[in-house]
């Protein structure tokens, strides 16, 4: 008896699995031998599928469960009975870290594979619906054809006892990054007063390197800030205090407060945004956060004489598409998988002169996604980049 819990319908033939294009295997399912090989075969993938810890679920393109194996029947505490035909909203429900219920939004990482149609790996997801059996995994999902239908085979693995690890850690990071963020604000805060002349009058020279030291005690906060963000978001902490926002008051405000780094930098910064712009459901300090990551970081990879422009449109009846399109030096190839990784560094020969320290793009994904929204890119090497990210329109949803 296989031990694969499948959906069992009447006379439906048995599917044998023949390599497309490869004459000689159907050749050799012709003979006896050759059958005997096949189901073999196939009773080996049986046994890996029943006796694997990893839960396997396959759904249909309306997010219907199909089937599932032994490790998802225990993980999920659903019965075969139970879970067949049932929706994925019923027997997943996929959660992010910050416990941001997924399902029905353009962050579900089911409908994202299905609608690019290409495997997507290594998201971090709560799953479950009964007491008990919520818990933390890394999946990975796999879009198929059967039959001329679209699938998905959803494969999760228990990460609970390195989430632990991985907490006591962020714990550590977050205590030592508190402790070094008080002294560098007393430091900045004297710095600051002695350019102010509070201690007498400043030469020119004293001046110049007082700057320096405020500059760089400033950049070891926005370092600080950064990893306690992060850490806290790992801990479950972060939260957000979404609201109505007219997103072209916030998007005046960044470039404004972005104009000194443009002008040494000799590019020019601006935004294509209609009078009209419908406003967004968002935390607009978290929004500022998003955009001056992206902001900052086109200004630094666009050579002298370009240009950064942040504009917006709608993206569908629930969600705004806001962009943020540089004429700057491109991603390469080799980087482009990896640039919402943690701590990343490209090989880009202007990394080491722009400096960095690779956080900036992954707290933009980590907020927009917050906000039920999804965040990527589109780059040329020497032509420019266009980082675009979604943020929900507003509703009434404070009301």
């Amino acid at each position: 008896m296989r031990k694969r819990v499948s959906k069992q319908i009447k006379d439906e033939p048995a599917i044998q699995y023949v390599p497309v294009g490869d004459k000689s295997a159907e050749e050799d399912l012709a003979e006896p031998e050759g059958k005997a090989a096949s189901l073999e075969e196939h009773s080996h993938l049986d046994a890996l599928i029943a006796q694997t810890s990893d839960a396997m679920i396959v759904l249909d393109e309306h997010f219907h469960v199909l089937e599932l194996n032994p490790a998802a029947i225990s993980t999920l505490n659903w019965s075969p009975q139970e879970a067949l035909g049932r929706r994925c909203t019923e027997v997943l429900r996929c959660q992010n870290l910050n416990r941001l219920e997924l399902c029905g939004t353009s962050s579900c990482p089911l409908l994202r594979a299905l609608q690019q149609q290409k495997p997507l790996p290594h998201e971090e997801l709560l799953i479950g619906t009964r007491p008990g059996h919520v818990c933390e995994v890394s999946t990975s999902i796999t879009p198929i054809k059967s039959a001329g239908t679209s699938q998905a085979v959803f494969m999760a693995r228990d990460m609970s006892a390195l989430q632990v690890a991985n907490r006591v850690r962020s714990n550590f990071v977050s205590m030592v990054s508190h402790e070094l963020r008080t002294p560098l604000n007393s430091v900045h805060g004297f710095v600051d007063l002695l350019l102010q002349g509070h201690m007498g009058e400043l030469t020119e020279d004293q001046r110049t390197y007082l700057g320096y030291t405020q500059e760089g005690v400033q950049q070891l906060i926005s370092i600080v800030e950064d990893i306690l963000f992060m850490t806290r978001s790992d801990l479950g902490q972060f939260e957000i205090k979404q609201q109505e926002i007219h997103f072209l008051n916030l998007v005046n405000q960044v470039i404004y407060s972005l104009k000194p780094q443009a002008l040494k930098a000799e590019v020019v910064i601006c935004h294509d945004m209609p009078e009209d712009a419908p406003p967004i459901y968002a935390d607009p300090q978290r929004v500022k956060q998003v955009l001056n990551n992206l902001v900052t970081n086109a200004i630094k990879f666009t050579p002298p004489s370009g240009t950064v422009t942040v504009s917006t449109r709608r993206h569908d009846e629930h969600f705004q598409m806001i962009s943020v399109t540089d004429t700057g030096y491109g991603i390469p190839p080799e980087d482009c998988q990896h640039i919402f990784e943690r701590f990343y560094q490209s090989n880009h020969c202007q990394q080491s002169k722009m400096g960095g320290y690779g956080l900036g793009l992954s707290i933009a994904k980590l907020i927009v996604e917050q906000h039920g929204g999804t965040i990527g890119f589109d780059t040329i090497l020497n032509k420019g980049t266009t980082f675009y990210f979604t943020l929900p329109l507003y509703s009434g949803q404070d009301l």
